[in-house]
């Protein structure tokens, strides 16, 4: 669901700026990037999006205004040794309930019923089941993409991302014991879900496992209250495909 603001004023922009729509398809943009990849500075997104940086201040002003980023405390601008730090920004819990589902809240009230009549076991089934259609269906979309396990974590983000997840796909491990690709999902479509059942949090990361072919580790979720999801993603000379339940080449199993 787009974001719009509701500040309808033509003070907004300046008298030579681009009509309304075209300024609120930007400022789309300007959100959805910083669901990908925040938290993001304003020359980060000036540089991404080839704005000015005057342009994408007017842009983050407004969002902030309506709630919809907010800065990152954690986040500090690479470069800086003295001085303020450039505030990087994040997107806010009004931003991620603003992209959520109409069905969000009608959805958990359905899994509490569940769980209280059948019990938490029958949430777990329904999020393994859950996760398995999508799988499936992310699957045929792959089915074209080489073995090549960076390929195949770049196509995956391609298709989280069309079903609402902003997602990216980024080369890691220069800093870390072993090389991979960080899964990265800027928002959740069910977050209101997974905040109370991590059951569908799992189910997540064990379709990614098999779509992907290898053990991946979740790293953060929103769920937990962080800014973003990140999956690691080793890269290695595994198979791409294994049925469930059988073994990894570390000796583990999928499932």
């Amino acid at each position: 669901m787009l974001i719009t603001d509701r500040r309808t004023s033509a003070s907004a922009d300046s008298p030579n700026s681009a009509p309304h729509g075209h300024e609120s398809s930007t400022r789309d943009r300007v959100r959805q990037t910083i669901a990908e990849d925040g938290p993001l500075t304003a020359a980060d997104l000036a540089s991404r999006l080839t704005l000015t940086p005057a342009a994408v201040r007017r842009h983050l002003d407004l969002l902030a205004e309506n709630g919809i980023i907010e800065e990152s405390e954690s986040a500090t601008a690479g470069g800086r040794s003295r001085g303020r730090p450039a505030r990087a920004y994040i997107l806010s819990e009004v931003g991620h309930a603003g992209m959520e589902s109409d069905y969000a809240e009608l959805a958990s009230s359905a899994l509490r019923f569940l769980a209280e009549h059948a019990g938490a076991d029958a949430v777990d089934e329904f999020a393994r089941e859950h996760s398995a259609k999508f799988e499936a269906r992310y699957a045929a979309q792959l089915a074209a993409v080489s073995a090549d396990v960076t390929a195949r974590a770049q196509a995956l983000a391609t298709a989280l991302s069309a079903d609402g997840f902003a997602a990216s796909a980024r080369p890691v491990g220069a800093d870390m014991p072993a090389a991979g690709v960080e899964l990265r999902q800027g928002h959740c479509p069910i977050q209101r879900v997974a905040n109370q059942f991590p059951a569908f949090c799992d189910a997540e990361a064990d379709a990614f496992s098999q779509l992907l072919g290898v053990r991946v580790q979740r790293q953060r979720t929103l769920a937990q209250g962080e800014h973003v999801c990140t999956t690691f993603i080793p890269v290695g000379a595994v198979p791409v495909t294994a049925p469930s339940g059988t073994t990894t080449p570390d000796g583990g199993s999928f499932h």
